[in-house]
């Protein structure tokens, strides 16, 4: 018996209740409901973020368009036709767009020589631009797109007009692949590959 003085000592679990089929089956059922609603979840995603076909007339305007640069150039899409060339659209305000930028950099560095092309196109304020590029030495041309990058964005198969989005074009000016998300190591292996660049 405990004194009015004395602290209480510490609480006692009660004993595990013994398991039995319907709880065991409760179990079972409740992983079930929890991993096909996960499915279903990713399904709804994956629909929701898929490129969708792209026209003639979307490419022919990426190829028609300028934009300026965080220096106060002019980058004219056209200079870079006739060769392969990946063109992402990003923000600064994208994690997965600021962790895919030294990769994309270094691809760019590594593979320039074979003609590969990289062009960001910043879906972003220019100031916020100009001072993550201070900040990160990325080494190929960024335009400034703003909204228009975000509709042709749209344009090239975005509907969703998620960031970051990566379109690869052929030497040929047409559009090879298309990937919403973060660009990986084997991406760029397997269009490289793809290009035979």
């Amino acid at each position: 018996m405990n004194r009015p003085d004395t602290p209480p000592g510490p609480p006692v679990a009660a004993p595990p209740l013994p398991e039995g089929p319907a709880a065991a089956r409760r179990r079972w059922l409740l992983a079930g409901v929890a991993a096909a609603a996960a499915a279903a979840g990713a399904g709804v995603a994956a629909w929701r973020w898929r490129p969708v076909p792209v026209a003639d007339e979307a490419v022919a305007r990426l190829w028609a368009a300028r934009f300026d640069t965080p220096d106060g150039q002019v980058l004219d899409m056209a200079s870079f036709r006739g060769r392969p060339l990946i063109v992402n659209f990003w923000a600064t305000w994208c994690p997965p767009c600021v962790e895919e930028m030294p990769l994309l950099d270094r691809f760019y560095r590594e593979n320039a020589a074979s003609g590969w092309r990289v062009v960001g196109l910043a879906i972003d304020q220019p100031s916020a631009v100009k001072q993550f590029i201070s900040r990160t030495m990325i080494t190929f041309p960024i335009g400034l797109a703003g909204l228009d990058g975000t509709e042709l964005g749209k344009a090239l198969g975005n509907s969703a007009g998620g960031l970051p989005f990566t379109v690869v074009l052929g030497t040929d000016g047409g559009v090879r692949q298309r990937k919403m998300g973060q660009v990986k190591p084997e991406d760029l292996a397997n269009w490289k590959a793809a290009s035979g660049a």
